[in-house]
């Protein structure tokens, strides 16, 4: 391949795909139905979507099937992926002089935004380049030309596309289980030590999540303690199966320490509520459970581009069904649920993501975790 081998539609392109990819961690998607076309995929961007456009689009009744059948396709994706917004900007590389490209970009399109990239200068000096991507321009000068340019190019997107999916496998292989095995241990001891001394009934009164005793008596320990005990050996292997489940994908997801820590809280969070809304006693690690249900819904949302559907399918219709359950089956503390999932939610957004971790994220985290926790404790132990 020689110089003149790569034309200029070729160049820009390359030179966006390695901006994007390398730069701006955009992953390229595959979309059906799009042919001559590069999607590029970023969901923590505003500009959640980069088409790239090399298909030769001759007239404006091509342009306007183009942009009918571009928005069919951004609406499949949006409920794919539960986006409630979606900007798109497309890159046409070949647009004939036929295209009224002017009337095109007057119209305010709050979805679909435009650039018709004859020339480098086109891509460089558009507004909402400018305003969204304000270093492009800097990664768009090389040193290199021609056929030296491409293969560094294509070199370092493969470099990249090497690393992110090293990622990925670092994300989703299995990792050793040990925290969520001690717990079950743990839960799995004291119910066998109440059983086998018949001290069952007593441990309940000790330390049950109660209250009139933690408010009275200040036994504030038995927000914790009554997270660790069960009401029989179907409430106990329920929640351990449960456990046993979820709580192997928080700790392979998430760590050790981090799948520990969302425990805590989530259990401390459940039993905080329960004690606001309801007076009857609590025991059981369902509130706890409930937070690493709200884990997984945390990190489903954000790698949702991996686990496809599964999030929606799968693991959404299970936090829903046992939401309900909680409702309708008679005995079952539902406030220490509903505590303990939004604890799980707001302390895994505290403790961040693994590659995925954003600072104002995880500070938002810690604040709203922080007046939750401090919002339940007010409500239960000083307004009861």
């Amino acid at each position: 391949m020689n110089v003149e081998a790569i034309n200029n539609r070729d160049l820009i392109t390359m030179k966006l795909l390695h901006y994007f990819i390398t730069v701006k961690n955009y992953t390229p998607m595959i979309v059906q139905g799009a042919k001559n076309e590069i999607w590029l995929e970023n969901l923590e961007e505003d500009v959640k979507i980069v088409r790239i456009v090399n298909n030769y689009i001759h007239n404006d009744e091509q342009m306007q099937f183009d942009l009918f059948k571009t928005r069919r396709l951004v609406n499949k994706i949006k409920k794919k992926t539960f986006s409630l917004k979606m900007q798109v900007l497309n890159i046409f590389t070949d647009l004939g002089d036929n295209v009224n490209f002017e009337e095109l970009d007057k119209v305010n399109d709050k979805v679909l935004k435009f650039i018709n990239a004859k020339e480098e200068k086109d891509v460089l000096n558009n507004k909402f380049i400018k305003a969204n991507f304000s270093d492009l321009k800097n990664n768009f000068a090389y040193s290199e030309e021609g056929f030296g340019l491409f293969l560094k190019i294509t070199n370092e997107i493969n470099q990249k596309n090497r690393e992110e999916a090293i990622k990925t496998g670092d994300i989703f292989e299995p990792k050793r289980i040990i925290v969520t095995y001690v717990i079950i241990g743990i839960l799995v001891a004291i119910h066998a030590y109440g059983l086998l001394f018949n001290q069952s009934n007593n441990l309940i009164n000790m330390f049950a999540v109660y209250g009139p005793y933690i408010r009275g008596y200040h036994e504030y320990y038995r927000l914790i303690t009554g997270t660790l005990l069960h009401g029989g050996i179907i409430h106990l292997l329920t929640n351990c199966y449960a456990l046993y489940i979820i709580g192997k994908q928080i700790e392979s997801f998430y760590g050790k320490g981090k799948m520990l820590i969302i425990y805590i809280f989530s259990g401390l969070c459940g039993s905080l509520l329960s004690i606001s809304l309801s007076e009857y006693a609590s025991v059981g690690a369902s509130g706890a459970i409930f937070g690493l249900m709200g884990s997984l819904l945390y990190f489903g949302y954000y790698y949702r581009v991996y686990l496809g559907s599964t999030w929606k399918n799968n693991i959404l219709p299970v936090i829903v069904l046992n939401l309900i359950l909680g409702f309708l089956v008679p005995g079952i503390d539902y406030f220490a649920h509903i505590g303990g999932l939004i604890g799980g939610i707001l302390i895994s957004m505290a403790l961040g993501l693994k590659y995925k971790e954003r600072k104002r994220d995880q500070i938002n985290g810690y604040i709203l975790s922080a007046i939750f926790l401090i919002f339940l404790i007010y409500l239960g132990i000083f307004i009861k």
